[in-house]
């Protein structure tokens, strides 16, 4: 089974029901077996709580729970240090990155630092 990953933005696109929903919506319907980093919960509930409710903040963090929940260990963190390196990616999207090319997973985002890279689905950012 080929796995997916959605990236902070994706899931924060979606909440905010911005216009790239329509690319990741279909993503976040695969949540049983959608991979999903701890780092990514960390990202997208600090932003919750500052925009939205107490409420809404357990609600998105209680559905991203219900997918594959991927913990940060050694292996993942070494993977991501290098890769950190090698692209100039910022600290937590090395780490997303290094969860998706452990899990062999396609890693869906609009962030632009990770456009080209093997194994991303970009899709641009469209300002509103």
């Amino acid at each position: 089974m080929k796995l997916d990953l959605l990236d902070s933005s994706g899931w924060l696109e979606c909440l905010d029901a911005g216009p790239n929903t329509v690319h990741f919506s279909p993503i976040l319907l695969k949540l049983p077996t959608l991979l999903i980093p701890s780092i990514v919960i960390t990202e997208v509930r600090k932003v919750a709580l500052k925009q939205r409710t107490l409420e809404k903040a357990d609600e998105v963090t209680q559905a991203m729970r219900s997918g594959i929940v991927v913990p940060i260990d050694e292996e993942i963190a070494i993977s991501a240090a290098d890769l950190f390196i090698r692209h100039k990616l910022p600290l937590a999207d090395s780490l997303i990155y290094a969860v998706a090319l452990s899990h062999k997973a396609t890693l869906w985002t609009q962030d632009q630092h990770f456009e080209g890279l093997p194994q991303v689905r970009y899709i641009p950012k469209i300002k509103a």
